[in-house]
């Protein structure tokens, strides 16, 4: 995650006296927790707990705002703290042995490690695992909706993973379902872009009535491209990632379905890579709306500027891309795919409709917001 108030935290740190050797949060929270909790004691409800730790964990809570999942190790256990709106997912587990238990960002990790899932640590909790078993305690109250990052949903969380009580595997099937109902058009195959876009392919094929099959092969010694540092390794990273599979796409129309388009880095070169594997026509479908919007809540997607969809219209991203055709999954069409899962929560879906779950301070909508980190320009926060 991200701290959306990470200026006006590090001004309080400053003038404190505290020193900092970097702009991270991960830095300002450790500092901030590491402190007597009357240090920071302003705001913060007059509930003191036994648990020390929980009483500094909580003044954190009061003076942060944004996105945030934490685990805290102590000397005598560790604690699980997830930010008032649950922007971010967190998961408790046991091992199946019973000998402790484990916490996690995704459900998927458990198994791995032989642990069983318990639950998920709830918006505004903090909860401690020591040798006494688990202990919840309300660290700051909600005081609106729950807001999980939808993008979780659409691209993020492993398809094994269970958020909200929902696999991330069928809520892609089903915005993929909802794709073929919403941008149906006449095809020979469907084709995913591998490894996240695969259940929304299917999904899609299942709805459609279109054969589903592999048409391009992922080199897995390459990571995700979408969350290189720069562009020029984006772009680089599509290169070496997709091989296509010539045999299927030969004479074919091809479906090519992929999960979003951020910076439109990949889509291109995968259609040309179809075009010139001897697929005659390439339709693309995406299974979520254009995001139009950057993330300050710790998605990779930070300015305006870097979002294809903030400066073309879908017939300018069709052209740029060289597809025959694209077309987006709509925003209502996305929430109803994903339900709401069994918690009836909402969603944050920002960096689609711009419609922020918290308030977002000028500076961090600079394209240059470094300088106010480094050059001490306090005035905006």
């Amino acid at each position: 995650g991200n701290l959306t108030n990470a200026l006006e935290v590090r001004y309080r740190l400053l003038k404190r006296g505290v020193g900092l050797t970097s702009t991270s949060d991960s830095e300002m929270i450790t500092q901030i927790i590491a402190a007597p909790a009357e240090v920071w004691s302003e705001g913060v409800p007059d509930e003191p707990s036994d648990d020390h730790w929980v009483n500094q964990i909580r003044a954190f809570m009061y003076m942060a705002e944004g996105a945030y999942s934490l685990a805290l190790l102590t000397r005598d256990g560790i604690y699980a703290v997830r930010d008032p709106l649950g922007l971010r997912p967190l998961c408790i587990g046991r091992l199946d042995d019973e000998s402790g238990y484990v916490v996690a960002s995704e459900s998927c990790a458990l198994a791995t490690i032989g642990a069983s899932y318990v639950r998920d640590v709830e918006p505004g909790e903090i909860v401690r695992l020591d040798a006494g078993g688990v202990t919840a305690f309300m660290g700051r109250p909600p005081t609106r909706s729950r807001a999980m990052c939808v993008f979780e949903y659409v691209y993020f969380a492993r398809p094994d993973s269970l958020l909200d009580n929902q696999f991330i595997h069928d809520a892609r099937q089903n915005l993929g379902r909802q794709l073929a109902i919403e941008a149906p058009v006449d095809a020979d195959i469907v084709i995913p872009v591998p490894d996240s876009a695969t259940p929304a392919a299917i999904g899609y094929s299942l709805q459609s009535g279109i054969p589903f099959t592999e048409g391009l092969m992922k080199n897995r010694y390459i990571g995700r491209t979408f969350i290189q540092p720069d562009d020029s390794l984006r772009k680089q990273g599509v290169q070496l990632k997709f091989n296509a599979l010539r045999h299927n796409l030969e004479g074919k129309r091809v479906v090519l379905v992929d999960d979003s388009i951020v910076r439109g880095n990949t889509c291109g070169p995968l259609v040309k890579l179809m075009r010139d594997n001897g697929a005659t026509e390439v339709h693309v479908r995406v299974s979520s709306p254009p995001v139009r919007h950057p993330c300050f809540m710790g998605v990779d997607m930070a300015t305006y500027k870097e979002l294809i969809a903030n400066r073309l219209d879908i017939d300018g991203i069709c052209q740029h891309v060289g597809a025959d055709s694209l077309d987006y999954l709509s925003l209502p069409g996305m929430l109803k795919a994903i339900g709401r899962g069994a918690k009836g929560g909402g969603y944050c879906t920002a960096c689609f409709s711009g419609e922020y779950p918290i308030e977002i301070p000028e500076w961090l909508l600079s394209e240059d917001r470094s300088k106010f980190l480094f050059e001490g320009q306090w005035s905006s926060a």
